[in-house]
């Protein structure tokens, strides 16, 4: 039974104006001790669970907008035309209570038990001293390492890749909802759902999201699916306040003109110990277009451990700034002055060509990049043009012909049938690209002209950035 300690004082204003519990107040076995914290939608208390004897965090549903508290407990609407909005956030909220207690990650909040009450509803979760990302970031003098910061960014993904095998995004992810423990193990907490639903019916844009941290799908009407492509940008956009100890602009305004440098760009000393695939993906998962960001845990996983090249994000920076997997990892100086291998006609994201920087010599790789670009898609057209005519010729002649500059002949069984066969049909301008999607296949990627291909790319994109 609910009791009420009467020898406490009445329900008192929290920080913001917002009605709290007495202290001592009694919710079943648990007694409220203090008030950790509280915003426009809920209070944190930290109370002891009397039964377990052990102190746990209970979050209290309480839209400060809709109701207020009576009699120091009992939570009242402020007005009968609330009813119906307050209902809904009620059910979100119990509905996120019971989708959390599924899940069992060390970065995920556990929730032990939540119940309905004092005409609100409440639930009861381990309690985690620490502070948010976002105080430990505002504490700092400097930038965190990369070292630090993977701390941070690895155990959090493992979080969303628990979620997103059970088809559930989290969409409420940054600094003050990231929780940092004291030995450095971070905590994603709430999903924020009450909030999003109840901003959602009052038409209030800041209620349902953060605009810094939230992509552009995330806004209402936008007619964009959600997925966990959606999640990574957040996680990518608190990765750059911690790198940069600011808010990353919102991206409602970069989809209309994106002026947020990347990254990868950065000249400047405090990003020195940050590795370029690191900083590459980052920027990649910042994509404003949901297609062009990592579309899974796995690959951007991969990307920010160098085992995979984002197919753009500063691209100039990226093939000329990374290492080989193996070198950079092992940190093999002698392998510093070696390009990886790239696919060639990977998609390139129109933002990350046309971000603006204040930086001559940044505008000036960039449209070394865009050259780079345009005079191989020029090159590869006429060589799939000449080869064109030289395997029509090679079929008849004794002697094998000689191929244009890009691929070394190819005999045998081979030659009929890699991905130059596969896409003769094309014309000059398309066959490129055909051959580009053929090298990404498993079944072509190890074949000779595949290779040749990307070696001849790699040497044009050395020779540009030498200029």
């Amino acid at each position: 039974m609910n009791t009420v300690d009467k020898t406490v004082p009445m329900a008192r204003p929290s920080h913001d104006g917002q009605d709290t519990l007495p202290i001592g107040t009694r919710l079943h076995e648990f007694e409220v001790l203090r008030v950790l914290g509280a915003g426009g939608f809920g209070i944190v208390y930290l109370a002891m669970d009397h039964t377990l004897q052990r102190q746990v965090a209970i979050k209290e549903y309480m839209p400060s907008a809709l109701v207020t508290r009576a009699d120091g407990v009992i939570v009242s609407l402020r007005s009968a035309s609330h009813a119906e909005t307050f209902e809904v956030g009620l059910h979100s909220f119990i509905n996120e209570a019971r989708l959390l207690a599924q899940f069992d990650h060390p970065s995920l909040v556990k929730v032990h038990r939540f119940w309905e009450a004092h005409g609100t509803a409440y639930m009861a979760m381990q309690y985690y001293p620490g502070s948010t990302l976002k105080d430990a970031r505002r504490a700092m003098n400097h930038p965190p390492d990369e070292a630090w910061l993977r701390g941070v960014v690895e155990p959090l993904l493992g979080a969303l890749e628990v979620l997103h095998g059970a088809d559930v995004y989290h969409r409420d992810i940054s600094p003050d909802n990231i929780l940092l423990l004291p030995e450095g193990r971070p905590v994603l907490l709430d999903f924020g759902a009450a909030r999003r639903v109840i901003g959602d019916r009052t038409q209030t844009l800041t209620a349902i999201l953060k605009p810094n941290y939230a992509p552009v799908e995330q806004y209402p009407d936008t007619g964009m699916r959600q997925g966990p492509w959606t999640d990574l940008y957040a996680l990518a956009a608190v990765a750059r306040f911690m790198l940069t100890g600011q808010a990353p602009a919102p991206s409602a305004a970069r989809a209309v003109h994106d002026e947020m440098r990347p990254l990868a760009a950065a000249d400047s000393s405090p990003l020195a110990g940050v590795s370029a695939p690191f900083l590459c993906a980052i920027d990649w998962a910042l994509a404003v277009r949901p297609q062009d960001r990592p579309h899974s845990v796995q690959v951007f996983r991969d990307a920010l451990n160098g085992d995979f090249a984002p197919p753009y994000s500063s691209m100039w920076t990226c093939f000329e700034a990374s290492l080989p997997p193996p070198a950079w990892r092992a940190g093999n100086a002698a392998a510093a002055t070696s390009v990886p291998d790239f696919e060639p006609g990977r998609p390139v994201a129109p933002s990350a060509l046309m971000r603006s920087s204040p930086s001559p010599r940044w505008r000036s790789r960039a449209a070394a990049a865009i050259a780079a670009t345009a005079l191989g898609v020029l090159a590869l057209g006429i060589w799939a043009q000449s080869a064109r005519v030289t395997d029509a010729a090679s079929t008849s002649a004794p002697t094998p012909a000689r191929h244009g500059p890009l691929v070394e002949p190819i005999r045998g069984a081979a030659m009929h049938s890699g991905p130059r066969q596969v896409c003769a049909e094309r014309g000059a301008v398309a066959m490129p690209m055909c051959m580009s999607r053929e090298c990404r296949k498993p079944s072509f990627r190890e074949h000779p002209q595949c290779l040749q291909l990307r070696r001849e790319a790699t040497a044009r994109q050395q020779q540009q950035m030498a200029r």
